[in-house]
């Protein structure tokens, strides 16, 4: 392998970055084209365009993750079942051209009867073991979707799924307590934030505690914008009371800065100690994939 064409292909965007066999980013490119924007039988057509003089040179490898290999996706891949290594997602790459384009699988695990899934966390799970040097870890990968994740010895053991951005966007915009917010995210009001974290900690439950924003609003104890830190707080509070945090234990945290930096504060009300890994993640875990294969 000459360099890596390292693609992060997602709902609402697609990303890509250029790298040398050492694992050098010599560059990124970012496009508003994510699957659900392509039309069908668009995909080889719309990776042409954007990464096509990337793929000319002789001896240049491509791997995508993400939700190109979901159903509404270029091919469906496969999910790998937990537990699982980089090493066995790159034993079950679908490959659209053998030895050269690839799309990774994602992750299942099923707990009680009931399956769970990932697409594209997985590659950035595997990318930040190999930034933080980990064999073991427990990570969470924040968003509208979150992950926790159990790694050890360098293999996803398990993860669940908590619809805690979703959730938060459903009460903000579209219940009671709407009407109590302001229509634009505020900047975070940290204190509030910090109160809807304890509040939630302490409480009985999200079913309850969420409408104490209409209350605190009612009685004109919040204003508005810190309102929506305190709902901000409740969500991710209620995610966190769910995992059994032991003080003292550390999580990695992978996800966007405004993210990172809520869940850190969080996590310390638990006294858990946080280190965190940006996006660069995906493109470590790509390319330690590529050093698994065969040469070309």
């Amino acid at each position: 392998m000459r360099q890596l064409v390292a693609i992060d292909w997602g709902t609402s965007s697609l990303r890509g970055a250029l790298m040398t066999p050492d694992g050098a980013v010599l560059d990124v490119r970012s496009f508003a084209l994510g699957i659900l924007s392509v039309p069908q039988g668009g995909f080889e057509e719309t990776f042409q365009s954007c990464f096509g003089d990337w793929m000319q040179q002789p001896g240049t490898r491509c791997l995508m993750s993400g939700m190109i290999g979901s159903q509404q996706g270029w091919r469906e891949a496969p999910y790998c079942p937990c537990p699982a290594s980089f090493r066995d997602l790159a034993t079950q790459l679908l490959w659209l051209e053998p030895g050269r384009l690839a799309i990774v699988p994602g992750l299942t695990v099923e707990q009680a009867g009931v399956p769970d899934v990932m697409r594209g966390e997985e590659t950035q799970i595997f990318g930040a073991l190999q930034l933080l040097g980990l064999h073991d870890a427990r990570l969470v990968l924040p968003g509208t979707h979150s992950k926790w994740v159990r790694v050890q010895g360098q293999q996803v053991l398990d993860f669940s799924t908590w619809m805690t951005g979703e959730v938060y966007a459903l009460l903000r915009q579209h219940s009671i307590l709407a009407r109590t917010l302001p229509v634009e995210e505020p900047p975070l009001d940290a204190y509030a934030f910090a109160d809807g974290v304890q509040a939630a900690r302490q409480g009985a439950g999200l079913l309850h505690t969420a409408f104490s924003v209409r209350t605190l609003s009612l009685f004109k104890r919040r204003s508005a914008d810190a309102l929506a830190s305190y709902l901000s707080g409740l969500v991710i509070g209620e995610e966190l009371k769910a995992q059994r945090l032991q003080a003292g234990e550390s999580v990695v945290v992978m996800g966007s800065a405004t993210l990172q930096a809520r869940y850190s504060q969080a996590l310390s009300t638990w006294g858990v100690r946080t280190q965190t890994v940006g996006d660069t993640a995906t493109w470590h875990g790509l390319h330690a994939m590529a050093l698994s294969l065969p040469a070309l």
